[in-house]
């Protein structure tokens, strides 16, 4: 099985995720980043448009910290058939919304940053690690 074959198995598990009443999938950074060469599947609106890889590596030192028990990539469409699209990432961790925007460099940082899941979504079951929270980033 080749990567899109895999990831478009995982991402379609529950339903289209371009139906807005699939619930959302949380993939982790390997079921998202590994074999992902797709520019514009996350990050499309940054400046310069980061190689999913130059994501990988800031989310991947950010998933190391002492202080953070899992991060989670969720889908938000599959309306590009080269790879699904992400605009927002979860990470399960016991530190302020401040503290992890710091966590990013200028050029990669999320343009909002929220204490929880957002609002009305649904996604797919997940539990959040005892002892943590979900913050979320958002690149609009």
């Amino acid at each position: 099985m080749n990567p899109l074959q895999r990831i478009s198995e995982r991402v379609n598990r529950l339903g289209s995720p371009d139906n807005p009443e699939t619930p959302r999938p949380l993939l982790t950074l390997e079921e998202f980043f590994e074999g992902n060469e797709i520019i514009g599947s996350i990050g499309c609106n940054l400046p310069g448009a980061p190689t999913p890889q130059q994501m990988y590596s800031v989310l991947k030192v950010i998933s190391q910290r002492s202080d953070v028990k899992d991060v989670r990539v969720q889908i938000t469409a599959f309306d590009d058939p080269d790879w699904p699209f992400s605009d927002t990432v979860h990470i399960m961790t016991t530190a302020s919304t401040d503290e992890v925007s710091s966590w990013f460099d200028e050029d990669l940082a999320p343009d909002d940053v929220w204490e929880g899941f957002q609002q009305g979504q649904v996604y797919e079951p997940y539990v959040v690690p005892v002892g943590s929270k979900a913050i979320t980033c958002w690149w609009d």
